[in-house]
This record gives C-alpha cells, structure tokens and sequence, in this order.
C-alpha cells in the first residue's frame, strides 16, 4: 500500500485485491494464494521461469498464481506484484501521453 496510486478493496470472489486506479494489480485469497495478471508475453517468461504458476482456474489467460508456502514466498510474492505495479504505471503513462493534444508552435 505504500506504492503510490495504490489502494486495497474486497475481491468480488473474496479476498484482498489491490488496485493502482481503477486497475487491479491483483489479489490474494486468503493468506496463501496471489493472483496476478499479466501480458501474455510477461505470464509465459515467469511461468516457463518457475517464477509463477498459470493460473489456478483460467490457465489459457495472462494471469498467473503464485503459493505463499514460507516467510521466503512473501518476498517473491511483493516482487510479482511490483512487476504488475511497474507495468499498470507505464501503461497508463504510455496511454496519458498518447491523448496529450500538442499545441503547434508559434513561428
């Protein structure tokens, strides 16, 4: 929570889920299983990384699960969900300078 834009709700099928804006990050069930999505592309690198696992119930989608098991897994987890942090930012960076209208200079 202490990344900027970040908030924490209720899941709609339970659980935390953390969002930056509007967007959700993802979420925890539980104390034990994270949710995360990602880019097709990001979710086959951490998969094939052992990183991650596909996800639990949509397998076939971008989104992946991750097993808190040990003390050790919280790190790994923050790390997967900082990936997700970092990229939601530079999405929607990417979309606030893609609708800037530029004013035509003055010659």
């Amino acid at each position: 929570m202490s990344w900027d834009g970040t908030s924490q709700h209720e899941h709609r099928f339970g659980g935390i889920e953390f969002r930056l804006g509007n967007r959700e990050l993802g979420h925890l069930h539980g104390e034990s299983l994270l949710d995360i999505p990602f880019p097709l592309s990001v979710r086959n690198d951490l998969v094939s990384a052992g990183q991650a696992e596909q996800h639990h119930v949509l397998p076939q989608s971008g989104w992946v699960s991750f097993r808190i098991r040990n003390e050790e897994d919280i790190d790994r987890a923050t790390s997967l969900l900082r990936r997700s942090y970092d990229l939601a930012r530079e999405s929607k960076q990417k979309r606030t300078n893609d609708t800037r209208v530029t004013q035509p200079e003055n010659t």
